[in-house]
């Protein structure tokens, strides 16, 4: 349920502060909305915190849809961010057609984005923090969720320095982190030496030793006032990630250490205590119910944008989104160690409003201009609105596993439930780019292998517990394993090992056997040396000899609820 400060909150922000009433309908198409609309905010107190993450080293301007399923399990059924497209605008009283619509969720979003253009890119960020700090000297604090350094082509070809350069030159004050893990700890090692910030991680030990790993809080004075930064990188990244990749590093939740970090902050005189987490918003919402002394979540990792701050116990939930789509600003009035009022406004990053920064065009442009002629390669085009957000399936995954089918000679084909990646709209060319976009990490081989029936049924129904666990504190996060020649149903709701029904093998109709073996091709698996060609490589191939790809959306998954 909303307060009425939820309902206060929420209408300023759709209506008056963002100047996204239905004046503006198709205000962006006749480029009547101005970068002073996006800005415009009611500021309060004596403290401001600038916030982004899953940024997933997008450097320009891209388009990012945002998902139409997104179900919650549990006490979580229902709630934000638990909802989408119609149901999301209703709850928040966005009007339709609205380019807070168009931000903030899935409805119409072709057409709409045609109107708005694209989201996102560093220099259009870098001007609205340029903006917020020169409007509140000393006050400012700018902090990065993680997901920064992997997501692209210049990412992965410069180890993750690329983003390291530009997170330097956006004056970050400090991060946490996940996908930076799977670079391997030497690289992390040696990047965290390029940093000109603080990296925070408090939930990661070592694992000879079991001593912190990384510094856990950081101290900044804004405003006259001391704030306690704590940093949570993603507790599950040696599950979700290869494990060789960090041998030496151990991660989780480890609520204990999470109050012993708070209570040690408030010992040392911090009136204002910040969690920098990347722990997913559900998990978040569980912590925060049972943690003490947090005043602020800044959450990531499940990608999740929200117009509201999320009050639980009274801590307040900050949702950011991602790709750079979004800035947080939330304004505080801090007083005698305690948060007396807020403002909130998620920004939306609407690429054709807002000016460039010039030096950061520069910087972007000295990154990209070695790959220019690979990542500009022209690879096809799409007749299909191409996405990967959703619980069950997305169209780019949807082609990625149409590419492992045909390339590889498989029956069944997975791909991973990954959240990051642009969208791609009807009629745009593709390009090497925007492959690497979807595809870039540091373990791409794509595998080819036989499968029992019994084993692909056993990876859905473990990829399922992690997404509906009914306890957030077992969701490893992703979406579900997207599948290709296979279809089948799922019940959310059920037991695990219960949620996997009816899997049929596409091709000739006959239902998946348990004991048969299946040619299997996929991507992205955690194990040490596997072996085949990247899967960007067969993506870039398959597209290449299609020319012009048309990908319906995957209705052989079919939604269950009993």
């Amino acid at each position: 349920m909303f307060s009425r400060r939820d309902f206060l909150q929420v209408s300023c922000a759709t209506v008056g502060l963002l100047g996204f009433g239905t004046d503006f309908v198709r205000a962006s198409a006749r480029q009547t909305l101005t970068q002073d609309d996006l800005l415009n905010f009611e500021s309060v107190g004596n403290v401001t915190i600038t916030h982004i993450t899953d940024i997933h080293a997008q450097l320009v301007p891209i388009y990012f849809r945002e998902p139409s399923i997104n179900l919650g399990v549990g006490e979580m059924s229902g709630l934000p961010p638990h909802i989408t497209g119609k149901e999301f605008l209703e709850k928040f009283g966005i009007e339709k057609g609205t380019a807070s619509a168009y931000s903030l969720s899935s409805s119409d979003f072709t057409a709409l984005a045609r109107d708005y253009g694209r989201v996102g890119g560093v220099d259009r960020l870098s001007t609205l923090l340029n903006h917020i700090r020169a409007e509140r000297p000393g006050k400012t604090l700018f902090l990065d969720g993680g997901d920064t350094w992997q997501g692209s082509y210049t990412s992965l070809k410069t180890g993750g320095a690329d983003m390291v350069k530009i997170m330097n030159a956006l004056k970050t004050d400090a991060m946490t982190a996940h996908w930076e893990f799977t670079y391997g700890q030497e690289r992390v090692n040696e990047l965290l030496e390029e940093l000109s910030f603080d990296f925070l991680a408090g939930n990661i030990r070592d694992t000879e030793w079991d001593e912190p790993a990384f510094e856990a809080t950081s101290y900044f004075e804004r405003g006259g006032v001391k704030i306690a930064v704590i940093g949570q990188a993603f507790p599950y990244t040696p599950i979700a990630n290869p494990r060789y990749k960090i041998p030496d590093w151990s991660f989780g939740i480890r609520e204990d250490e999470v109050q012993a970090h708070v209570d040690k902050a408030r010992a040392q005189g911090a009136e204002l205590v910040i969690l920098l987490s990347h722990n997913g918003f559900d998990v978040d919402r569980k912590l925060v119910s049972r943690v003490s002394g947090i005043d602020v979540v800044l959450t990531g990792h499940t990608h999740d944008a929200l117009p509201v701050a999320i009050d639980v116990n009274g801590t307040l939930l900050i949702a950011s989104g991602s790709h750079g789509k979004f800035l947080s600003r939330l304004d505080l009035d801090v007083r005698d160690g305690q948060v007396k009022d807020y403002r909130y406004k998620l920004i939306p990053v609407l690429s054709d409003v807002i000016e460039p920064d010039p030096a950061m065009t520069a910087l972007v442009t000295e990154i990209r201009q070695p790959h220019q002629q690979e990542i500009n390669k022209v690879l096809g085009t799409t007749e299909s609105l191409l996405y990967r957000r959703g619980n069950l399936n997305g169209t780019f995954d949807d082609l990625i596993c149409d590419a492992l089918l045909s390339e590889r000679d498989a029956e069944i084909a997975l791909s991973p439930g990954f959240r990051w990646g642009a969208s791609l709209l009807p009629g745009q060319e593709i390009t090497v780019d925007d492959v690497y976009n979807m595809t870039a990490i540091t373990y791409p081989n794509a595998y080819r292998n036989e499968m029992t029936g019994e084993t692909l049924k056993n990876i859905l129904e473990d990829v399922a517990d992690n997404l509906f666990n009914e306890d957030p504190y077992y969701q490893q996060g992703g979406d579900m394993v997207r599948v290709g020649g296979m279809g089948y149903h799922i019940n959310p709701n059920a037991q695990m090992g219960s949620r996997i029904s009816n899997m049929t093998l596409l091709k000739t109709g006959e239902k998946i056997d348990a004991s048969k073996p299946y040619i299997v091709s996929g991507w992205a698996s955690v194990n040490e040396d596997v072996q085949g060609p990247a899967i960007y490589d067969v993506v870039s191939d398959y597209i290449s000899k299609q020319k012009t790809v048309t990908v319906n959306p995957h209705n052989a998954v079919k939604l269950r609820k009993s």
